[in-house]
């Protein structure tokens, strides 16, 4: 089946079986590998992307539902060569440390900080309940999500 969609605001047409899940065609298709599969029952959060504006776990998406939608992944924060200031925010605060959650967790921190540019600690939980680590004892996001929207509202105040 031929879908059309943009992914990381660039306009696409691609074949995509009818089972495949949209992680399975962003990274066996399109190449972007920043979208981790794991649990692929959409209990992990590792393959958070941002369809329409929304947090989803892209496991639980099929490849023709998002005909005609928007998709951002990790590899389309990042503009002009410059990380994301939710990237840095994370690397500022330490908050990686195998990574593999990593991009799922700022997906979600990134849908997350478009609706509401000055969360509570209890929305930056909530955003983040989908999404599991392992590794960092989650303390250290918290508190990254809370630089990063720091950071925007300082370059949404400068502009």
């Amino acid at each position: 089946m031929e879908i059309r969609c943009k992914v990381n605001r660039k306009a696409i047409t691609i074949e995509v079986d009818c089972t495949h899940t949209l992680a399975r065609v962003l990274r066996e298709q399109l190449g972007l590998m920043g979208t981790k599969i794991s649990c692929e029952q959409g209990e992990c959060g590792a393959c958070t992307v941002i369809l329409n504006g929304k947090a989803v776990n892209s496991c639980l998406v099929l490849a023709p539902a998002v005909d005609g939608c928007e998709i951002s992944t990790i590899e389309g924060l990042a503009e002009d060569g410059e990380l994301h200031p939710i990237q840095t925010a994370f690397i500022e605060e330490g908050a990686v440390q195998c990574g593999y959650c990593t991009s799922g967790m700022i997906m979600s921190a990134k849908a997350l900080l478009a609706e509401s540019p000055d969360p509570t600690e209890g929305e930056i939980r909530e955003a983040l309940a989908g999404n599991l680590c392992r590794c960092t004892g989650y303390t250290r996001i918290l508190r990254a999500v809370s630089l990063a929207a720091k950071k925007l509202q300082a370059l949404n105040h400068a502009h």
